[in-house]
């Protein structure tokens, strides 16, 4: 993603959101609460799940589905942020944690020297492919978005993702009454290390958890054979290789904020199969505890 960025002399009140000690209006944060190492998940539950496995915390704040702890592992300080489901609440997220870190709350202005942030997502998905089992982690080389957030923003796509994106609209014969696909990609270096024996491969972020992802309870789908064309989706030497519901904001919006972005996932479902797994949480322990060494 190719970053615009706005040159305000100020920013108002009714753009920029604070509480009265200078946090940001959602996340409740303050920029020198925040890490420069973010993990991200989505269930506020898993939050001290994760800090559980730290050294020690500094701090904790929660409010809604957005909760906070900041600590040290080893040597290292890392925050770890609940997020809530879907790109909306990622909008959310991505826009705060940016201000917290990197808008002065006094002058309301951007500061002079930004923070790069290096946020990893630990999530969970469900598999698009026979080959990849219930318990694989899957590293998101690029995201496919169905939701269509990041076009409210002057954004505009990397050669390569434009590319991909074109290709799967076309391969997926996309209906015109749904959002535009839009694509954007990870962090090569963390991808390289962090998700380092990981399965890597197109993550495809959809708006919903049923339709949106070909699941039908009581209402019939008007998919049209779109499951498939999704499946069978290949660019390059990478297959679309698992559904999900956050990536591809995090790495949009992220990117154009010039931050460093990666999401690992744990396979919990197999589509293809139609299988889910018994063992929710040692799936979920294994992800952190692997990030967590690598970071």
């Amino acid at each position: 993603m190719k970053a615009r960025h706005l040159n305000y002399s100020f920013i108002p009140e009714s753009q920029l959101i604070l509480n009265d000690d200078g946090s940001v209006y959602h996340l409740g944060v303050t920029g020198d609460q925040v890490a420069d190492t973010v993990l991200i998940v989505g269930d506020p539950d898993r939050v001290p799940i994760i800090s559980k496995r730290f050294d020690s915390i500094e701090f904790k704040k929660s409010g809604r589905e957005f909760c906070i702890h900041t600590g040290q592992v080893g040597k290292k300080r890392v925050t770890v942020l609940s997020t809530g489901i879907g790109v909306d609440n990622i909008d959310i997220v991505m826009n705060e944690i940016d201000a917290a870190v990197n808008i002065d709350p006094v002058s309301r202005k951007p500061l002079q020297q930004l923070r790069q942030l290096r946020m990893v997502r630990l999530g969970t998905c469900g598999s698009l492919r026979a080959d990849i089992p219930i318990g694989t982690t899957i590293a998101s080389s690029y995201a496919v978005g169905f939701d269509g957030v990041p076009w409210h923003y002057d954004m505009e796509m990397e050669q390569e993702e434009r590319l991909l994106a074109e290709a799967f609209q076309q391969h997926a014969d996309w209906p015109a009454e749904l959002a535009k696909p839009y694509c954007a990609k990870a962090d090569k270096l963390m991808l390289n290390n962090i998700g380092q024996g990981m399965v890597h491969g197109i993550t495809m972020t959809a708006n919903g958890f049923y339709g949106p992802q070909n699941r039908s309870l009581r209402l019939p789908l008007n998919e049209k054979g779109r499951m498939d064309r999704i499946r069978s989706f290949h660019h390059g030497t990478l297959n679309a290789t698992n559904f999900e519901m956050e990536c591809a904001g995090l790495y949009a919006l992220g990117g154009l904020l010039g931050h460093r972005m990666l999401t690992c996932c744990v396979v919990l479902a197999n589509r293809y199969n139609e299988e889910f797994t018994k063992d929710l949480s040692k799936a979920v322990d294994h992800l952190i505890d692997a990030v967590l060494e690598r970071l």
